[in-house]
C-alpha cells in the first residue's frame, strides 16, 4: 500500500479486502458443504431429505449448512444458507436446516470442531432409537473412536415442546461432561439418530460413514455372540497408532 495513501483510504482498503476475503471464503465453504452433503447421499446414508451438513469458519464465526427439505437431486453451492453462532441469517434465500441450532450448539461447546452432520442411517438410528451406546468392541471402532459411541438421555417435556432443537444440542453437550469429543467424534440422540463431527465437512462426512459402519458391524457381532467382550489393549493400540503424539499410521504429511 503507497505511503501516500490518507489514513481514511487505507482505512477504506483494508474494509475492501476484508470485504472481498470473506465474500470468497463464504463461497468456497458454500461449495465445500455442497459436496459434504452430496456425499452423504453418495455413502448410502440418507434417503429424500433426511440429513443435513454444516461447516464453521472459526475466524468469522459463520456457519454454512444445508437449506430445509430441499432435495439433494436439485441442491446447488448458492442455496447453502450463511448464519451466526447465535442463528441469525446472513446470507441465503432459503430457510436454514431445520437442526441448525442443534448444530449450533456443537459448535458454541467443541471449539476443535469445523463440521457437523446429521443423518439417519439405519444401524446408528436403530442404535439410537434402542436408546444403546454403541460399544467399542472392535478395531475398526477403535481407529476412530476411542470410547463407545454415546446415546443421550431421554429428553423431557419442556426440552421437547419449548426450543426442540436448541435442547437437542444442549443434550448432546451433557452426555460429553466428561469425553473428549475430538476422541469421540459422534455421538446417538436417543429415539432419534446419530451427529458426528470433525476437523471439517468432509471428515465429519467421513465420521459419519464409519459411525455407520461400526454400528452394523456392533449388531451383528451381538447377535453372534451377546456376551462378547473387547480386549483394552487392542482399543488402546488401534486409537494411539492412528491419533496423538506417538501416531504412526499413514503418511507424514
Amino acid at each position: 500500500m503507497p505511503a501516500s495513501f490518507s489514513g481514511q483510504n487505507k482505512q477504506e482498503l483494508v474494509i475492501f479486502f476484508n470485504f472481498q476475503y470473506q465474500n470468497t471464503m463464504l463461497e468456497e465453504l458454500k461449495e465445500k458443504v455442497l459436496v459434504a452433503n452430496l456425499d452423504l447421499v453418495r455413502h448410502g446414508l440418507v434417503l429424500f431429505t433426511w440429513g443435513n451438513v454444516s461447516a464453521i469458519d472459526r475466524e468469522s464465526g459463520y456457519v454454512v449448512i444445508k437449506p430445509s427439505g430441499v432435495s439433494y437431486d436439485t441442491m446447488k453451492a448458492e442455496d447453502m444458507v450463511v448464519v451466526d453462532l447465535e442463528g441469525n441469517i446472513i446470507e441465503g434465500y432459503l430457510r436454514p436446516s431445520s437442526d441448525t441450532p442443534t448444530h449450533l450448539a456443537i459448535y458454541r461447546a467443541f471449539p476443535e470442531v469445523g463440521g457437523v452432520v446429521h443423518t439417519h442411517s439405519t444401524y446408528a438410528t436403530a442404535w439410537a432409537q434402542a436408546g444403546k451406546d454403541i460399544p467399542n468392541i472392535g478395531t475398526t471402532h477403535a481407529d476412530y473412536f476411542h470410547d463407545a459411541i454415546p446415546c443421550t438421555e431421554d429428553m423431557n417435556e419442556g426440552e421437547v415442546n419449548g426450543n426442540y432443537e436448541q435442547e437437542t444440542g444442549n443434550v448432546i453437550v451433557r452426555r460429553f461432561k466428561n469425553i473428549n469429543p475430538v476422541h469421540t467424534p459422534g455421538v446417538l440422540v436417543k429415539n432419534h439418530g446419530p451427529f458426528s463431527w470433525g476437523k471439517d465437512a468432509s471428515e465429519a462426512v467421513h465420521n459419519s460413514v464409519v459411525m455407520e459402519q461400526v454400528a452394523k458391524m456392533a449388531y451383528i457381532a451381538y447377535s453372534i455372540n451377546p456376551s462378547l467382550t473387547m480386549n483394552p489393549l487392542l482399543v488402546e493400540k488401534h486409537f494411539s497408532r492412528k491419533h496423538g503424539p506417538k501416531a504412526y499410521y499413514g503418511q507424514k504429511e
